[in-house]
């Protein structure tokens, strides 16, 4: 068993992930397996699996209403989405949930709903990775970058060879 005390920490230390924010955010297939689709023509194509994933990035939007999407993609093996947290889209009662929270319940039922597909295998890589978008420059290099992001699928260090 990997010892947990020497990793390193995914957030900012101190960092109030629930406050009203834009959150880049990439998460990963364990192994990095290639099963939510492919890259042709520098277009990404999914498949079932791939669009479950799609379509549990757009049900946090629906199901949480302080929730924006700007940008999604999701990719051979892994997904990008940039996510906004407005908590004056709801009534100050609404108990506004964290980015982990939030990626926890959209890798959680996009997991449950592949696993009742038949792919009882399919597991996400732990945890994820984000950023926390503060200039509009930066903003727009990363929706540049998700929007481009088939077209690099071959130079993308997290490319496999697909079989």
């Amino acid at each position: 068993m990997q010892n947990n005390l020497n990793r390193k920490p995914n957030r900012k230390s101190g960092y109030d992930y629930s406050q009203n924010n834009l959150y880049f955010i990439t998460g990963n297939v364990k192994n990095f397996d290639c099963c939510l689709g492919v890259v042709a023509n520098k277009k990404m194509n999914l498949n079932k699996f791939g669009i479950v994933v799609q379509n549990q990035i757009n049900w946090l939007a629906e199901h949480y209403k302080y929730v924006v999407l700007h940008a999604t993609i999701v990719m051979p093996n892994h997904f990008h989405f940039v996510l906004e947290i407005d908590s004056h889209l709801v009534d100050s009662s609404t108990k506004i949930k964290s980015v982990s929270q939030l990626v926890g319940a959209f890798k959680t039922t996009a997991s449950k709903e592949i696993h009742s597909m038949g792919f009882k295998d399919f597991v996400w890589h732990r945890s994820f990775h984000d950023h926390i978008i503060k200039e509009e420059l930066s903003y727009l290099r990363i929706c540049n970058y998700i929007a481009t992001n088939p077209e690099k699928w071959k130079e993308d260090t997290l490319n496999k060879p697909q079989e």
